[in-house]
């Protein structure tokens, strides 16, 4: 390509009438199951067709078939667990994100901010009872069906959608079946290997979402010594790439964050910390917040650490933790002073993370995210003229 391509990371905002029926179905109600079929086919349709319009070249579904959040919707889609009592690391009921080093210092802060971000418990009271297996068959092709369907025809360069990774499936195990912590968390990844190969049979971009990946090294207290921590992601990054075995890795792509939740995060892992982990993963593309304050800085680390031959940077060049829009020229100038150390060749403009955790919790309003998106547009077009002029 001449130019920087454009992307996001897949979550997008969604319409109130299909909120309606995933509520419905989130708490168990009785609903129109054609109808929300319907809605769903048609909302899917609408937003493919809004991102080809302001020139996002690679679109997703806005992940508008999950019915719980972008980790938690596995749920429905693995078999062999049970809900049981949670014990041990976890999110109370109420809260929004694990204990650690960022809820000790700010505790006053995320007393309020858990009440409204709409979610309660986490996947550590969902225990293994059984042999894992993929039972999420029918879900994942309608949303197969969906997406293809609606860029049928758009100016675009290709689909995508975002799916779970081993690590962000159960965070915290809770194993009652397989005798070891390897056995499990590659049962996991074998019948995680079903979802990503169907996407890309069918022609599609496979995109592997692992918030939770960096977020447990704050979960453990942010610890001094990564060892502990370290031992804890390399089992599950082997995991990753037995569960991406038979996916070119041109089809495919790894998003890791610091956790969507606009939150002060000074517990994060540095990215430096984990950069020879996440560049492990066998895939084509490497999807980096870049552009939140917290981590922004951490884009020197391309001075010192060398892209892959053959693989993608998608940095986040706009935040989903703010309602201020980017300016495109901040934008270009996040994206040109990365191309000029990696190539630009070698980047696709993204965004930091998701704009909805889930059907239910949005970071900003629907009319700033497609702004924030419109200016990632816009600044990777001037990005593109500037470094083709160099």
């Amino acid at each position: 390509m001449d130019r920087i391509l454009t992307t996001h990371v897949g979550s997008l905002i969604r319409p109130p009438d299909l909120v309606t029926f995933l509520r419905a179905k989130d708490r168990g109600e009785p609903y129109d199951e054609e109808a929300f079929a319907a809605c769903l086919k048609r909302s899917v349709a609408d937003v493919a067709r809004r991102q080809a319009e302001i020139g996002i070249d690679l679109v997703s579904d806005g992940e508008f078939g999950k019915s719980l959040s972008w980790s938690r919707y596995v749920r429905e889609r693995l078999g062999g667990f049970t809900e049981k009592e949670s014990t041990g690391p976890q999110a109370a009921e109420g809260e929004a994100v694990f204990p650690g080093t960022d809820k000790s210092l700010f505790g006053e802060f995320y007393a309020e901010y858990d009440k409204t971000q709409g979610l309660t418990g986490s996947l550590s009271n969902w225990v293994c009872t059984g042999p894992v297996r993929y039972v999420g068959h029918a879900a994942l092709q309608r949303d197969i069906d969906d997406l293809k369907a609606a860029i049928a025809g758009l100016d675009v360069v290709d689909g995508f959608l975002p799916v779970v990774a081993p690590a962000s499936v159960v965070p915290v195990r809770r194993d009652e079946f397989y005798d070891s912590e390897e056995d499990f968390v590659f049962a996991v990844a074998d019948a995680l290997n079903t979802e990503y190969a169907s996407i890309v049979d069918a022609g599609l971009v496979v995109q592997i979402d692992d918030a939770y990946l960096p977020t447990m090294y704050d979960t453990m207290g942010s610890p001094e010594d990564l060892s502990e921590y370290r031992a804890w992601a390399e089992l599950r990054i082997e995991a990753l790439n037995r569960a991406l075995q038979g996916i070119p890795s041109e089809r495919s792509r790894y998003h890791v964050c610091w956790g969507s939740w606009n939150a002060p995060h000074v517990g994060d892992v540095a990215l430096r910390d984990i950069i020879d982990l996440i560049l492990r993963v066998n895939v084509g593309g490497y999807s980096i917040e870049q552009a939140n304050p917290r981590h922004e800085h951490e884009w020197r680390v391309w001075e010192e650490v060398r892209l892959p031959e053959g693989r993608m940077l998608l940095p986040g060049v706009v935040s989903h933790v703010t309602n201020v829009v980017e300016h495109p020229e901040l934008v270009a100038q996040r994206l040109e002073r990365l191309a000029r150390l990696v190539g630009p060749e070698n980047v696709i403009a993204s965004t930091d993370c998701g704009f909805a955790q889930g059907p239910f919790v949005r970071r900003v309003h629907p009319t700033i995210m497609w702004a924030k998106l419109e200016a990632l547009v816009e600044g990777a077009r001037l990005a593109s003229r500037r470094l083709a002029a160099a």
